[in-house]
């Protein structure tokens, strides 16, 4: 396939060329644009005509500092972040900052990689060699072929992770967590309980998922693949739309699980514009314990994870790393905190 036709070049306004405008013009990979600049690993004549020709139709040039990088320290972490907008995650890079400033590093914040679509370039940073290590909150499944490319590059997992692979992480263990939920609202008195999912190829989705299941069959309650929604996503507007789909049932639950504070609060404020009550008509418990689960009316009831603890705990791990450790992975504690939603 050959390179795209070249455009003028920012660099003759005076604005440096990102490893990705060159991977996009040449039509591969930032992965393969480092590899035939860094001359790390071979590649077809073919590729590396076409990256050496973008190259020049770009006017790239290698960030020196970034190679010195190979022999010194940047004192920059990357922490990967699948959805800005979500607490969850505002509140955990809290505590991977709280720890990692008062050993004289700073982070930088990314957007996570998806395999599913086009390359970040906020991961120039790592493939230029601009961090000294990474800590992901990202879908691990569309890391590893970025961390195929960097093994000696640290990593460390929080929240989501992958199972036996090798690279320490810290977490709860969501599916007690979730199965704790449900059990809950089945000791209240309920019988017909949703469940409002997400994406499941999210670890932590598929766990709580499996600990919804774990509850009601441990009390034998029967379950009914109707009552099990999952979301588009987790902002609050399809926690609305899920929750829609669940009152327009013949027979609809008298409790939801949401996976997230953020679908749980989407889908009670459905509920109450379809006039029912929470908790007297339909009870509502979520996940994480964001700020807002707290002053939103009813409170929710929710299941708290150590935002920041999860944050702080993934920073010490990583700075072990750097300092040539070996941490192991740690599962926090999460707690049922009863409101008003159920």
């Amino acid at each position: 396939m050959p390179a795209k036709p070249s455009l003028p070049s920012p660099a003759l306004y005076g604005r440096p060329i990102s490893i990705s405008a060159v991977a996009e013009q040449a039509g591969v990979s930032i992965a393969t644009v480092s590899r035939v600049i860094n001359a790390s690993k071979p590649v077809s004549a073919d590729t590396r005509g076409r990256v050496e020709a973008a190259v020049a139709a770009l006017g790239y040039r290698s960030n020196p500092f970034a190679r010195g990088l190979t022999r010194g320290e940047s004192r920059l972490l990357l922490v990967l972040v699948p959805d800005f907008a979500n607490p969850f995650y505002s509140e955990t890079i809290k505590g991977v900052e709280s720890v990692v400033r008062r050993h004289g590093y700073s982070i930088v914040l990314g957007g996570a990689p998806d395999a599913r679509g086009p390359e970040q370039p906020s991961l120039d940073a790592v493939y230029n060699r601009l961090v000294d290590g990474v800590i992901s909150l990202a879908n691990f499944q569309d890391l590893q072929p970025l961390i195929k490319d960097l093994p000696n590059l640290p990593w460390v997992a929080c929240s989501e992770f992958i199972e036996d692979s090798g690279l320490p992480h810290a977490s709860i263990d969501h599916g007690q967590a979730a199965l704790d939920a449900v059990q809950y609202l089945i000791n209240r008195g309920h019988r017909r309980i949703a469940l409002l999912g997400a994406d499941e190829t999210y670890l932590w989705a598929r766990q709580r998922h499996t600990g919804y299941e774990a509850a009601l069959k441990r009390a034998n309650l029967t379950l009914d693949p109707q009552l099990v929604r999952v979301a588009r996503g987790t902002d609050y507007s399809f926690g609305m739309e899920a929750a829609g789909a669940l009152l327009a049932l013949e027979a609809p639950p008298s409790a939801v699980f949401a996976v997230s504070d953020t679908l749980a609060i989407g889908a009670i404020k459905a509920f109450r514009r379809a006039g029912r009550r929470v908790p007297e008509d339909i009870a509502v418990v979520g996940f994480d314990n964001i700020p807002l689960s707290q002053v939103f009316e009813p409170a929710l009831t929710t299941i708290a994870q150590p935002m920041f603890e999860l944050g702080a705990a993934a920073a010490r791990m990583l700075l072990e790393r750097l300092a040539g450790g070996q941490p192991e992975s740690r599962t926090l504690q999460h707690a049922l905190v009863v409101r008003e939603s159920a």
